[in-house]
Formats: C-alpha cells, structure tokens, sequence
C-alpha cells in the first residue's frame, strides 16, 4: 500500500492527526505533544492495486470530559444513522439529513465547508456526500457505488477555519 495523503494537494503527511477543535487535516509532528483530556482524530487513506482507502477514527487522549466522550460517541452513532438510510436507490440527501438530524439534536455544529466523497481510483470522486441534507433530494445510490461518509461534527459553531498552516 501507498499512503494516499502523502502529497496528495501538497498535503505534507501521510495521515491527518487532528487534536481537539481541529476539524480534519491536521498535520501530524514531533512537535505536536498530546496530553491528557484531548482528543484526536486520525484520518488515514491508502491505495492497493490502483484504488482508495479512506478512514478516520477520533479517539480520547486518556480521560477526557464527559462532554468530550459524548462528542466522539455521537459523532460514531451518526455515521451508523446514516448507514441506516443507505440503500440502492436512496438518495445524496437522505444520508446528509440523518447525520444533520441526530446531532443538531443534541446541539452540535454540522459541519458544511466539508464533506464526504465518492471514493475509487482518484480519492475525491462524485457524489459529493454533505453531513447535512433534505430527504429524499440529490442523486440515487445505486449498487456498486462506493462512498466514504465522513461526519464532521462540531461541540457549537458549525464553522471552520484555515489555520496558519493552509489547511483547515
């Protein structure tokens, strides 16, 4: 396997290592010294015989706040609602509103500047695949499609921003 992020839009990583309010795309370094009560998320992607791999997991850095867990749990327990609605012939729009409506219920920011993708030999191909939506709008899933459903959530504020870095 190749590391798919290595380079990939001059991104200088082989994985992504986001630590708290980072949303995705942090750069992993040995300067970068977890602690105690933070989270992070690794975002990792791979080619085998000329196709993608994506996938992230966000993981507590030892105890962290109950607040903190729940944001993690929650985020996992959208990616399973979304898995509940995708079937042949759903549509785009089905998936983005069963992430959107199990966390705006509890509060969180949906993230909106960045989504999930249609994956195969290039890592970002069509469908785009938002973390919010209307039902039963957008294109139909249809079998054989592969798709990497990436919930980005947030404790408040949907927004994100660049950081000094050029990657948000």
């Amino acid at each position: 396997a190749v590391p798919s992020f290595k380079g990939y839009g001059g991104f200088p990583g082989s994985i992504c290592a986001s630590i708290d309010g980072e949303v995705v795309h942090g750069i992993p370094s040995h300067k970068r010294v977890l602690h105690e009560g933070q989270i992070i998320s690794i975002d990792c992607g791979a080619i085998v015989n000329g196709y993608q791999g994506d996938s992230a997991l966000t993981v507590p850095v030892g105890q962290v706040s109950e607040d903190a867990m729940l944001l993690i749990q929650r985020t996992e327990q959208s990616f399973w609602e979304a898995m509940k609605v995708i079937t042949d012939g759903a549509r785009i729009g089905d998936i983005g509103h069963a992430i959107q409506t199990y966390c705006e219920s509890f509060g969180y920011g949906v993230v909106r500047e960045l989504c999930g993708h249609g994956i195969g030999q290039d890592m970002h191909e069509d469908p785009q695949i938002c973390n919010f939506g209307r039902p039963h709008t957008g294109i139909r899933l249809r079998e054989g499609m592969t798709i990497a459903v990436e919930p980005m959530i947030t404790m408040h504020s949907p927004q994100v921003y660049q950081g000094d870095d050029g990657w948000v």
